[in-house]
């Protein structure tokens, strides 16, 4: 009987944790590290959405969460459209936008860059189920109540993907830390994907050693 409790209550914990791992619609494609990187406890680190401005929701929510996920890891950390604009670094020559980041304090910044978003269609047809009605007995009724079933119209699904590309330069040495990319397939909104993004990229940082705290 303690054997049967003890699993039971395994089960109870079990099922939630893979209920949760489902859910997630974000998921780690590849990542690198450079193989003289080692864990920096670094001082600020600027998140800097490169997106397109048609998705420019996409950008501040990915930006929002990753500062926060930073933030409640005990990095100090900011977004770039927040702090500078969209188009802050636009005409700006190498030494000049270093020069802006750095006078804030920054000495890494993390670009996640949008490099492919893209809609799928699928259809799904009118479902018809088969069991043995007592209609199938005779030609009429089972054409007349078939019929309906057959021809009822099916319908089309939308869902969007992304693929995004994350990557953490030390500014003190001009040099790429870390790099990692996601794929992301129907998140329900913006603000899913930068929290999944977030989680995803800040876990993988950590779990090779790139940040620490």
């Amino acid at each position: 009987m303690k054997k049967l409790i003890i699993i039971t209550t395994a089960v109870f914990f079990i099922i939630p944790i893979l209920i949760f791992s489902g859910c997630n619609s974000t998921r780690l494609v590849s990542s690198w590290k450079a193989p003289d990187a080692i864990a920096r406890e670094y001082n600020k680190i600027l998140v800097l959405g490169l997106m397109h401005a048609k998705n420019l929701e996409v950008r501040e929510q990915v930006e929002n969460a990753l500062v926060q996920g930073f933030t409640s890891n005990g990095f100090n950390a900011g977004s770039a459209y927040a702090e500078y604009g969209p188009k802050a670094f636009e005409n700006l020559k190498e030494e000049e936008a270093l020069e802006k980041i750095k006078d804030n304090g920054y000495d890494a910044v993390l670009v996640v860059a949008l490099l492919d978003r893209s809609k799928d269609k699928d259809y799904t047809p009118g479902n018809v189920t088969y069991r043995p009605y007592t209609y199938y007995n005779y030609f009429w009724g089972f054409y007349q109540t078939v019929y309906a079933r057959i021809y009822q119209p099916g319908y089309y699904t939308e869902s969007t993907n992304y693929i995004l590309e994350a990557n953490l330069y030390d500014l003190n040495n001009k040099k790429l830390e870390y790099s990692a990319q996601t794929k992301s397939f129907n998140p329900s909104s913006a603000r899913t994907l930068g929290t999944e993004l977030s989680q995803t990229i800040i876990t993988d940082m950590k779990g090779k050693g790139i940040i620490q705290k």
